[in-house]
This record gives C-alpha cells, structure tokens and sequence, in this order.
C-alpha cells in the first residue's frame, strides 16, 4: 500500500509502516517493486522508519536530523516541499529564504542549517559534480553548481557571477559543468 506520505511494507504477515517525501513517493507510485533506503528513528515512545528512493536524499536526510531544531518530520517536510538538489544548492549558496520557505522552519533554524551544513554541501557537490548538460532549464541549476564550486575555492562571489554569466553567453553549444568551472578559472 503506498500513500503520498507513508507506504506499508508487508513481510512475514507484519505491516511496516515507513514514512516518505513526496519525492520518495513521486518516484515510486507507479512500481510494483522498488528498493527503499531506510532509516530507523528510535524515541522513547516510538519506532519509525523512514525511506527513501534515492540514497542522497537520505543522506541529506540524515544531516538535516543532525542540526538542533530538524526533526526527522521537519526534515521530511522539507524533502516534500523541495528535492534534494534544491536543499542542496540553498545551501550551498547560503538561500536563506528558501529554506525558511519551507512549513515549520524559521529564520534562525534556516540559518543554522546553512551554518551547519553548507561546508559538506559544497564539499559534496564538488567531490560528486557530474558531466551534466546546460540545457534550458536546468541551466540555472548549472549556474549555482558552479558558482558553489567556485566560491568553495576561494574565487571572490561576484567575481565567480560574473566569469559564469559571461561563459554562458558567449557560448552557444552545450557545456558541461566541469567545463564551465574549468574556463571560469582561467578567465582573468
């Protein structure tokens, strides 16, 4: 049984309720059979899994939890509210405004997240920056990635703007995030 805010995984004639996002159930509505990363939240007075699709937006998960004021239910209210590579790039560049978009978190837990997480979010995205191509939506996504990578190596913000924002209109194929991190710092 799969609802938008918890799915029943049934073994052995026991029901296991797992609570997900709205991602996670995006992602899985219409599978017949699909693997969950779960994540076993134990407190006094509950036991509560929790499940992801994709082992990101789990270990997202699990650095949100880590921050005073995120709660595993806040924390999953954000990942229905954003994906993961949203959560990601607010961090990164330090959007405080769309993480305190999110129901249930304000300005001073929207900052401490930012406080928190944005050194191993950059770091991450760095480590894991894939070949993605620039192509009309996504380039935004592209622009942020980079600038986030940019910044994390010491190149001045508006500096690092200004170098992305003149790469991308001056070149008329497609290119890579790699590629564009990689002439932004050979730009004077």
């Amino acid at each position: 049984m799969k609802e938008p805010t918890f799915v029943i995984l049934e073994t052995g004639g026991i029901g296991y309720e797992i609570k997900v996002s709205l991602n996670t159930y995006t992602a899985i509505k219409n599978e017949e059979a699909c693997k969950l990363h779960t994540y076993l939240h134990v407190k006094e007075d509950a036991h509560t899994l929790y499940g992801f699709f994709e082992p990101t937006e789990k270990s997202l998960f699990l650095l949100l939890i880590s921050i005073s004021g995120i709660g595993p239910s806040t924390a999953l209210m954000m990942f229905s509210s954003l994906s993961t590579e949203e959560i990601k790039n607010a961090i990164a560049t330090e959007n405080v405004t769309v993480i305190k978009g999110v129901k249930g978190i304000g300005l001073k837990t929207a900052q401490r997240v930012i406080l928190e997480l944005k050194d191993k979010v950059r770091k991450e995205e760095w480590i894991s920056a894939d070949n993605e191509q620039i192509e009309g939506g996504s380039h935004n996504t592209i622009r942020s990635e980079a600038l986030s990578a940019l910044v994390t190596l010491g190149i001045n913000k508006q500096q690092a703007e200004k170098s992305i924002e003149s790469i991308l209109q001056n070149t008329d194929e497609q290119i890579t995030l790699e590629e564009l991190i990689k002439r932004a710092l050979k730009r004077p």
